[in-house]
């Protein structure tokens, strides 16, 4: 028997999934959770194979807890499953070193198959999803760049992410200045919204 922790915040998706998932006869959920920074703790406590995770998680996102759930239960392979199904966000999903990348509106059979590949070691990659990543472009920021726009997504102004960063304003407006060139955007929230589509912000 494969044991499962889902973690998904949408309770009638949830629901629906672990119906799907305990008519299989090798499968059973035996954790069903609703925020990202409860998954550790409880793959602590129940042990399981296999961790379905949806990434836009409260608390903790999806492809956050997944890179802490391999350190803490490396016996756990993590499967992420998503409405997201944007280039960018399975690179960073391979770059946490997650399993399983699957977009919701998949088959309840695909779903199935991949958390057996999951548990039996292998990857379960959505194939179109794949190629589009592979043909995908890189995401222009530096490091630092990804912090100042991830604080201005989160609707800090220049004079708070400077604090936050120990930067002072003008280096953050410069930061700003050159996010916006490199992305080809129109403003800061233009910027924003490019790096969300891409996958380069959560």
């Amino acid at each position: 028997m494969i044991r499962i922790l889902l973690a998904e915040d949408m309770n009638m998706v949830r629901g629906a999934l672990v119906a799907l998932l305990n008519l299989e006869t090798d499968l059973e959920v035996v954790v069903e959770l609703e925020r990202g920074d409860e998954i550790v703790p409880a793959a602590i406590e129940h042990r399981p194979d296999v961790a379905i995770i949806d990434i836009d998680l409260p608390g903790l996102d999806g492809l956050s807890a997944a890179e802490r759930l391999r350190e803490s239960v490396p016996g756990c392979r993590a499967l992420v499953l998503t409405s997201l199904g944007r280039p960018g966000t399975l690179r960073r999903a391979l770059s946490a070193q997650v399993s399983g990348y699957l977009l919701k509106d998949a088959p309840p059979k695909q779903l199935a198959e991949a958390v057996r590949r999951v548990a039996a070691g292998q990857r379960a990659i959505d194939p179109q999803l794949a190629l589009d990543a592979w043909g995908g472009t890189e995401n222009p920021l530096t490091e630092r760049e990804n912090e100042v726009l991830k604080l201005a997504a989160e609707g800090f102004e220049a004079p708070e992410i400077a604090t936050r960063l120990h930067l002072t304003t003008g280096t953050v407006r410069n930061y700003l200045t050159a996010i916006v060139s490199k992305l080809n955007a129109r403003n800061r929230v233009d910027a924003i919204r490019i790096a969300r589509e891409s996958g380069w912000l959560l």
